[in-house]
């Protein structure tokens, strides 16, 4: 599913390959070609975006080592068939969730965003897909984002008001309110109660 410009997948293949070349690389020549590549991956984007070049590169070219896609983790709540969700602070809704700090595992992080944007202590039970994020979320970004969503209970605890979140609240799906579709979409969550309902569940996989 890609309803984006080439651009955007030119800019990304050409970024990835010039981080690669800047890491292994050893001759100062070869060293100093891979940086153009990547400063001219950057410009394409600025272009296509109209960002600004700097910002691009804030965001497109400022890590090290070999490239890899980003982890981010949904803690999937249910109570009597309704969906845990966090509100944002720009309104809109989403599964518990965020990036995987460098210094937790995968579970880790469930239980920590659970706690940090629900007030809740979940226990994660079942690993329910494992995403990339540009085949069902938008917009697409300039990065590789890899979407865990972790079935999870609730043992306790409640909303309590933080930098992230103002507020929370179980929904049926046939309900939902505003959803920060690019964090999870209704497909998502319809998944997510599929898998909460399901007596055995294999792990979905792109």
């Amino acid at each position: 599913m890609k309803d984006h410009s080439p651009w955007l997948d030119w800019a990304v293949e050409l970024q990835a390959l010039a981080q690669a070349g800047l890491h292994y690389g050893k001759d100062p020549f070869d060293i100093e070609r891979f940086q153009r590549v990547r400063d001219i991956a950057a410009e394409m984007l600025a272009y296509q975006s109209d960002l600004p070049l700097e910002k691009v590169k804030d965001l497109f070219c400022d890590e090290r080592g070999y490239q890899t896609p980003k982890l981010d983790t949904r803690a999937a709540i249910f109570r009597d068939g309704e969906v845990l969700l966090v509100r944002e602070n720009d309104g809109r809704w989403s599964l518990p969730g965020g990036w995987v700090d460098v210094n937790v595992s995968v579970l880790e992080n469930v239980v920590k965003e659970a706690r940090e944007e629900a007030g809740l202590e979940a226990v994660p039970r079942r690993v329910v897909a494992v995403q990339d994020r540009e085949k069902h979320n938008r917009p697409v970004y300039a990065w590789k984002i890899c979407k865990v969503f972790v079935l999870c209970d609730a043992v306790g605890g409640a909303f309590q008001a933080n930098s992230e979140t103002t507020e929370s609240g179980y929904f049926p799906l046939d309900a939902l309110p505003p959803l920060a579709e690019d964090k999870n979409t209704a497909e998502q969550l319809r998944m997510c109660l599929d898998a909460s309902r399901a007596e055995h569940w294999e792990t979905l996989i792109d």
